[in-house]
């Protein structure tokens, strides 16, 4: 196609329109064409190597990453992480369970969460949609605006969770060290990974698990030979499930936490790669970071019930959270060494942040058309900011923080999945079913009102089965023992978001046709 085709730009209103082929695919060059502001950064970042490309498709000669190493390491180094430890210890520090339940518990909820991400990555290389764009073909055009906006919550959340837990590693190696600066250290070493784009991401993610993994093979040496663990019983009854139903909620959370920017990662992978090879990549990428890491932190934990809690592992977690507990662990043992370790795993946290940051950039991209003509690396430069003002007061607070944004997380991913996997399995059933030329096109997607009658529904699901502090659903309260009761929310969420969508998309499909 010619030059001229491709040149839609308004050059007196600095108007960028990116111009595409008959399937819909964006060629690379086009970014730069027209006298735009728009064309004229994106010329400036194609200098200094940097992704120009958002939520355009990309044309399958353009997909040159080929490697399911990328596709594994990605959520290997993004997993294996200070964050998933953390998880592990609220098993017994919010939930009391035993070691045993707990494990069992992680083992179970962790393989149900992944699942989504698996499912949804295989979508990346067939049709090199981002996950985001991918999902107006469930929801419609307008109704997609409403998970763009759960999504960049979620991006900026994760975000500014993960820095808590980095801060709190620094300053518990150097206590004059405060918060902010740990926060702000990881932050912007995170934005000169995602500045750049795509491919320095997965180049970042291909190795930064190695040196993480090394330190948490330490810590289990150094943990099991203080003799330190505990093997606390399971508990039994109405409360035992109670505490199994809402520490699982929180372990669904974090694992299917992925799902909603899973193609993000897979869109330059070749349209004839196998799908069940991607399935399996990203499977192991996932279920072998996060069972190790969490399974390590349940163990960890256990060590702060010594003496009915007066040890120093429990005044480490009081002193400083996660590095404190850490910093018990290592310090004695191991001195310097132990705390350069620390740092290490401070530093991860940078491969947990890469691709919330990456990925709330294309978020905000499919909230309107002015946004998209916001270039890509400028919304990742905002979205730091952003997660930088959240995380620093937040410092204080990191356990209620986790366990209400993990929850917030599983319940709307929840609803996300089933709406999704509703469209997918019974009306679409096939891959051949989507028209991807349509994907930027209003007028061709669903109208958005079964999909968004569905969200409702299962929000009215998520209410019923939520057990918080503040509130505890009806349904949860007999999930459990009073007053807290078990956390169903994700649960029902689930299932009244795929039971109605599936009704009211029948009779959308009528009376619309699309």
């Amino acid at each position: 196609m010619d030059h001229d085709k491709y040149q839609q730009h308004d050059v007196e209103k600095a108007v960028h329109s990116v111009p595409s082929t008959d399937d819909g695919a964006v060629p690379g060059q086009t970014f730069e064409y027209g006298n735009s502001l728009y064309a004229k950064l994106q010329r400036l970042a194609g200098k200094f190597h940097v992704e120009q490309r958002g939520i355009e498709r990309v044309p399958e000669d353009e997909r040159d990453d080929n490697s399911l190493l990328n596709v594994g390491t990605m959520w290997l180094s993004a997993n294996m992480v200070i964050s998933s430890f953390a998880i592990g210890l609220l098993a017994q520090k919010l939930f009391f369970l035993g070691f045993t339940d707990a494990i069992l518990t992680c083992l179970f909820f962790n393989l149900i969460g992944i699942l989504p991400v698996c499912f949804f990555s295989t979508f990346g290389p067939r049709f090199g949609l981002r996950q985001m764009v991918l999902s107006r073909f469930w929801f419609g055009w307008h109704g997609v605006k409403l998970i763009a906006v759960f999504n960049g919550l979620a991006c900026l959340g994760w975000s500014s969770v993960n820095c808590i837990v980095g801060a709190q590693l620094i300053h518990a190696v150097n206590n004059d060290v405060p918060g902010y600066a740990g926060i702000l250290i990881i932050a912007f070493c995170t934005l000169g990974v995602c500045f750049f784009g795509y491919k320095i991401v997965h180049a970042y993610e291909f190795w930064s698990w190695i040196p993480t993994f090394i330190v948490f093979l330490v810590i289990l040496g150094t943990f099991a030979k203080s003799g330190a663990w505990v093997d606390i019983p399971m508990g039994h009854g109405t409360s035992e499930l109670g505490s199994v139903l809402s520490f699982g909620s929180v372990v669904y959370g974090f694992a299917t936490g992925w799902t909603s920017y899973a193609a993000d990662y897979t869109v330059y992978q070749p349209h004839n790669q196998s799908r069940w090879k991607v399935f399996l990549a990203v499977w192991l990428g996932l279920i072998i970071p996060l069972l190790f890491t969490e399974f390590l932190g349940i163990a960890v934990m256990t060590a702060t019930t010594i003496n009915g809690g007066d040890n120093r592992y429990m005044d480490g977690y009081k002193a400083s959270g996660t590095g404190g507990l850490l910093a018990a662990v290592l310090f004695p043992p191991l001195g310097g060494f132990g705390k350069f370790c620390l740092v290490v795993l401070a530093l991860s946290i940078i491969a947990n942040n890469c691709p919330n940051i990456y990925s709330v950039a294309l978020t905000m991209q499919v909230l309107g058309h002015w946004t998209q003509r916001v270039p890509r690396f400028i919304w990742t430069a905002l979205g730091t900011c952003v997660y930088i003002a959240i995380a620093i007061p937040g410092y204080s607070h990191f356990e209620a923080v986790l366990e209400n944004f993990m929850n917030f997380i599983g319940y709307w991913l929840a609803i996300y999945e089933g709406i999704a996997f509703s469209d997918h399995f019974f009306y679409k059933r096939s891959m051949d079913a989507y028209n991807i030329a349509h994907y930027d096109q209003p007028s061709k997607l669903p109208p958005s009102i079964a999909a968004i009658f569905a969200f409702c529904c299962g929000i009215a699901g998520m209410i019923t089965g939520m057990s918080q502090v503040w509130y505890v659903g009806p349904i949860a309260l007999h999930a459990g023992e009073a007053p807290f009761g078990g956390d169903v929310g994700f649960e029902l969420g689930f299932a009244f978001a795929f039971t109605s969508y599936s009704v009211a998309r029948y009779f959308e499909l009528r009376h619309f046709g699309r």
